[in-house]
């Protein structure tokens, strides 16, 4: 089997001497070539060369942004809503970022020396499953998407980055708290459309996930949409209040043991195949915890069985 590594050497959790280990170690199982990315963009770049040499699998070690990027990278826009037709090259996960989320829903070990090992297995027992996708504004979404306060975290995020800040799980709940109190007072202007319901206004943001746990905090897993996972359709998740009374009830639900957020400021359905977000004015969009920035309406669509992947078949 001859595979790719795509190393993000600027990810949070990447250290030279583990690159190293974690290359060598994948040797023992394939034939590898080892790529390191040097700017925005890159692993897109490195995963449609890759696939286009009929490379049979990528592993691509960095954050979920990386993870993104390289799917994007090889995979062509939906067909109809169905998963585009023809081959495309598997793709693994080792875990090299802050959060993981994508590679922590698919059952992959968050220490990527263990998910190494777990890797080596998985690929020497022929293990692989089938996962769905979600697509919207011409790009794919392996985890969750949104617009509004969590568009905004990740934009303050971004620029913490930029400014050669370490991310953490703790910075993302400075950040959380800080935007949730820069919108109070804030009118909302979303208006969420699912398919045989009626649409849904004065919401102030709103959250669309293709797994679950939608995030980490640490150790600990967020749900949003419990129900939602890679075989279903899309989990909608929609806030209409900024109280901070209303806030805090969720907050703690999302976070609490067998999680099933309720609200009656909360619009939550699962297993959509799809829905219509629009804005009143422009407002942040976020898709992977990257920020693309201001949107004033975007569709989002479930592709099932779009991409195969080397990982358990039932996670933990």
């Amino acid at each position: 089997m001859r595979a790719l590594l795509i190393v993000n050497p600027s990810a949070t959790s990447t250290t030279p001497a583990a690159r190293d280990l974690l290359a060598h170690a994948l040797e023992s199982r394939v034939s590898l070539v080892v790529a390191h990315t040097s700017h925005r963009g890159h692993a897109a770049e490195l995963a449609e060369q890759a696939a286009a040499d009929g490379i049979d699998l990528i592993v691509v070690h960095g954050g979920d942004g990386t993870v993104n990027e390289a799917i994007n990278g090889f995979l062509a826009p939906p067909t109809r809503g169905a998963a585009p037709v023809g081959w495309t090259p598997q793709i693994a996960v080792l875990p090299g970022g802050s959060a993981n989320v994508f590679a922590r829903s698919l059952g992959i070990a968050a220490d990527p020396v263990d998910a190494t090992n777990q890797l080596i297995d998985l690929i020497g027992a022929g293990v692989r499953r089938r996962i769905g996708l979600g697509y919207a504004d011409k790009r794919w979404f392996t985890f969750n998407s949104g617009l509004g306060i969590d568009a905004r975290v990740c934009e303050s995020i971004d620029n913490s980055r930029n400014n050669g800040h370490i991310v953490s799980p703790s910075r993302y709940v400075r950040a959380a708290i800080t935007e949730f109190f820069k919108s109070i007072g804030n009118d909302p202007t979303l208006t969420i459309e699912c398919p045989d319901r009626e649409p849904v206004d004065g919401v102030h943001y709103a959250f669309v996930s293709n797994s679950s746990p939608w995030t980490y905090m640490g150790t600990r897993p967020v749900h949003t949409n419990p129900n939602t996972s890679f075989d279903t359709g899309l989990g909608v998740f929609a806030m209409r209040s900024m109280g901070v009374a209303s806030g805090l009830r969720v907050s703690r639900q999302l976070l609490a043991e067998g999680a099933e957020p309720k609200s009656s400021k909360l619009f939550r359905v699962d297993d959509v195949p799809r829905v219509r977000i629009t804005a009143a004015e422009p407002i942040g969009f976020q898709m992977d915890g990257d920020y693309l920035g201001m949107r004033e309406e975007v569709e989002f669509f479930s592709v099932p069985a779009a991409i195969e992947v080397v990982a358990p078949l039932t996670p933990a």
